[in-house]
């Protein structure tokens, strides 16, 4: 590991969001093993706020230590990137388009406090790294491995939202043998068989991609029930984009045949408000998987980690603990 880091307190406290007390535990009924070639249900993660309770806003745990990073990649670019170090099995999120390294207040804290090593960065062109050139830039999944190779990683846990699920589906296609799991949240996950594709498009007709983000991209429960978290959820999408971003290529075609072929567990969890990829979509997605799980968190849209970390973090975490072994 390169010695060109600094040392931070804590991750930026920017997102913080003011509330009562944190969501009630989590109930899961129906859960379900993957089978060969087909997930055999979907597992509801229950917010725990109840539809006969007003919601109650979630606040930003404190965070942990970390050590902070500028990860060198091809053409002149370089990742921001946090680590909360330690022994434990490395835990890499990729956060969405919409989003950067910012992107995992609820995490970072749950994740190292379950005795896992959790990392973030932002992704070329996205909040505090540097894009480079776009002709001699890597692919994102190109960059990811740069990325791990400079932190030192072995095998890891990947855990993908949105765009990020994208990423993570790419990577595992190119780098299958370096992951312990693969956790997809709210992502189409880049499929792009022309059937899918078309599915797609019906489901957002124009004028959709002219709408706000926040409207897209969070459901409405959270909207109404927490408009200091919509706040900082959009300050961390204003910081994100920066001015030399550009589209960064995958490293394959995802298609269902090639999700088809990977052999490791996977994870696939969706709000069951999401206009991106509702529940069926993802139950359409996990048939094409060998071995994967299904979750549906309750009142969220797009960004379930976010709208809903307490149900969000259970699954993960129990996810990460049935397929590694060094979490407490």
């Amino acid at each position: 590991m390169e010695n060109d880091s600094r040392t931070s307190a804590a991750l930026s406290r920017r997102a913080v969001v003011g509330g009562a007390a944190a969501l009630a535990a989590l109930t899961t009924t129906g859960a379900v093993a993957g089978t060969a070639r087909a997930a055999s249900g979907t597992a509801r993660a229950v917010s725990g706020s109840g539809t006969d309770r007003p919601w109650e806003p979630v606040p930003v745990p404190a965070q942990r230590p970390v050590t902070e990073y500028q990860v060198p990649v091809a053409g002149g670019g370089s990742l921001w990137c946090w680590d909360t170090g330690g022994a434990g099995e490395p835990v890499v999120l990729l956060h969405p388009r919409s989003g950067s390294g910012e992107s995992w207040p609820y995490q970072q804290p749950v994740l190292a406090g379950a005795g896992y090593r959790v990392i973030g960065y932002s992704r070329r062109g996205a909040y505090r790294s540097v894009a480079g050139t776009k002709a001699e830039a890597d692919t994102q999944s190109g960059d990811l491995d740069t990325l791990a190779d400079h932190l030192g990683l072995d095998r890891f846990h990947l855990a993908g939202s949105a765009a990020g699920g994208v990423l993570a589906a790419d990577y595992a296609l190119s780098h299958e043998d370096r992951l312990l799991s693969l956790t997809v949240s709210g992502s189409i996950m880049g499929v792009q068989d022309a059937a899918y594709l078309e599915l797609a498009a019906a489901l957002q007709p124009d004028p959709f991609g002219d709408l706000p983000a926040a409207f897209k991209e969070l459901g409405p429960s959270y909207r109404a029930g927490d408009l200091d978290g919509v706040a900082a959820w959009q300050a961390i999408q204003t910081r994100a984009l920066t001015a030399d971003g550009f589209a960064q290529p995958l490293a394959n075609t995802i298609t269902w045949a090639a999700l088809g072929t990977l052999t490791l567990p996977v994870q696939l969890i969706t709000g069951d408000g999401d206009l991106y990829s509702p529940p069926s979509i993802m139950r359409l997605n996990a048939r094409h998987l060998r071995r994967a799980q299904t979750h549906v968190v309750d009142e969220a849209g797009h960004n379930p980690h976010w709208e809903q970390p307490a149900a969000w973090n259970r699954l993960l975490v129990a996810f990460l603990r049935r397929n590694g072994g060094r979490g407490r």
